[in-house]
């Protein structure tokens, strides 16, 4: 192997791989390092992946890409300690459009590791990168053990804990209000069962997320996505929930497989995998600069994620980011330049893409929804009771749904109701 490319890419993701795919695909003459044993093996994502972006350099991988289910079913439900209250969504154009499927990272990103090494990319997998060396202020390759490595520029792609950025104060430290962290099981269930229990058909899927109770009243969710003969499930909570030390999300998670809502799906499965991961939360406002002399930074080690309440977006941008890396480093190389001022151009193609729209529309979401408790405690629990007031028949007159709507709204407080429902609205 050489010793000097012209990219080194650390990270074997969707952003590592599909940057790697796309420089290599321009003839450029890249690595990818992958800490972990096979591409994927870090990563445990819920998973869904909104293909619209790798489609534009893809097209139809869905017919060869290990993707699990198409999603045809989008359901949101909000739970109190017994009692839950459900959005579901289905529509046979929604299905056929083939917007998203559920995904399994560990077999997914080998997949397209695959793609960036037939295109002529260099990828090795369980490579530990111990540091980055630095020349007059640039980036200008890696340490591995006693090994060096010079590249003319290396992205940074490791992921939401980018501990390589933050050891070189390329990036600070998060405040742990910015992070969230998410806990996942992968349950075994017969596919024709899993089919009977969802109704679903041929290769159907469902995305479900939760809000309230599934993690206790904190600010976070719940998630629940069918593969193929397999359930991805899960928690993802606000990191300043657990620090304090009084929540520890194995037991969150326990306490959600338990609700009466879950537990009956839940039956018969069997666990193949457990495993916990950081997730960046904190949006456009808590993003560091991904660029410098002689470096980029992409995907989730950026900060590129969105969690909406409704919809859960990592993967996607990921890929967007990864064309912007593709974009700036293939004029770079060209020009033979790598200062800050030439890669700053990562940072416009960020800002004329998707990705850039998507975190703008939803600033203000960490700072509004995802701090107000109010959210995720008081007000599932009285829509809980809204509904329960409305359906419960007995031989008492059932009082009308505006004094029923009336009552619920002057006791969590008109003032405060109305402020929420206004913030609520606008951080989404």
């Amino acid at each position: 192997m050489d010793d000097k490319f012209d990219v080194i890419i650390i990270g074997g993701g969707i952003a590592g791989c599909t940057s790697a795919l796309l420089l290599a695909r321009a003839g450029v003459n890249v690595l990818l390092l992958e800490r972990a044993e096979q591409a994927g093996g870090k990563n445990i994502s819920g998973g869904r992946l909104y293909s619209y972006s790798l489609e534009t350099i893809l097209p139809g991988f869905a017919q060869s890409a290990p993707v699990e289910r198409q999603i045809a079913q989008e359901k949101l439900s909000l739970l109190t300690h017994e009692s839950s209250v459900t959005m579901d969504y289905r529509h046979p154009e929604f299905a056929q459009d083939a917007t998203s499927y559920s995904v399994l990272r560990a077999r997914f990103d080998p997949w397209l590791m695959e793609q960036a090494q037939n295109a002529g990319a260099q990828c090795l997998t369980g490579v530990q990168v111990d540091a980055l060396i630095q020349e007059n202020g640039a980036v200008c390759g890696i340490q591995i053990g006693e090994d060096r490595l010079d590249a003319r520029v290396v992205v940074l792609a490791e992921g939401a804990n980018s501990l390589l950025a933050e050891q070189h104060q390329l990036v600070k430290k998060p405040q742990p209000h910015t992070m969230g962290i998410g806990v996942k099981e992968v349950l075994a269930l017969p596919q024709s069962r899993l089919e009977e229990r969802f109704s679903l058909e041929n290769n159907q899927g469902t995305a479900w997320l939760f809000a309230g109770e599934a993690i206790a009243g904190k600010a976070g969710g719940g998630f629940l996505y069918t593969n193929r003969d397999t359930l991805s499930l899960g928690l993802v909570c606000n990191l300043s929930v657990v620090s304090n030390g009084k929540n520890t999300l194995p037991q969150m998670l326990e306490n959600f497989k338990q609700h009466p809502l879950l537990r009956p799906l839940l039956k018969e499965t069997e666990l193949l995998e457990y495993g916990a991961h950081l997730i960046p939360e904190g949006g456009i406002n808590a993003l560091n600069p991904p660029f410098g002399a002689g470096y980029l930074i992409a995907g989730d080690a950026a900060g590129f994620c969105v969690n909406a309440g409704h919809t859960v977006r990592g993967m996607d941008l990921a890929v967007i980011s990864a064309q912007a890396v593709a974009n700036t480093l293939t004029v770079a190389l060209q020009k033979d330049d790598f200062s800050t001022t030439s890669l700053a151009t990562y940072q416009a193609h960020l800002e004329n893409s998707t990705l850039w729209a998507v975190l703008k529309q939803y600033r203000s979401l960490p700072d509004t929804l995802l701090q107000n408790p109010r959210y995720f405690a008081e007000y599932p629990q009285m829509t809980s009771d809204i509904l329960r007031e409305l359906f419960e028949i007995n031989r008492h007159p059932a009082p009308p749904l505006r004094s029923i709507l009336w009552k619920h709204a002057r006791r969590a407080g008109l003032i405060t109701l109305f402020k929420d429902l206004i913030r609520g609205a606008r951080s989404l």
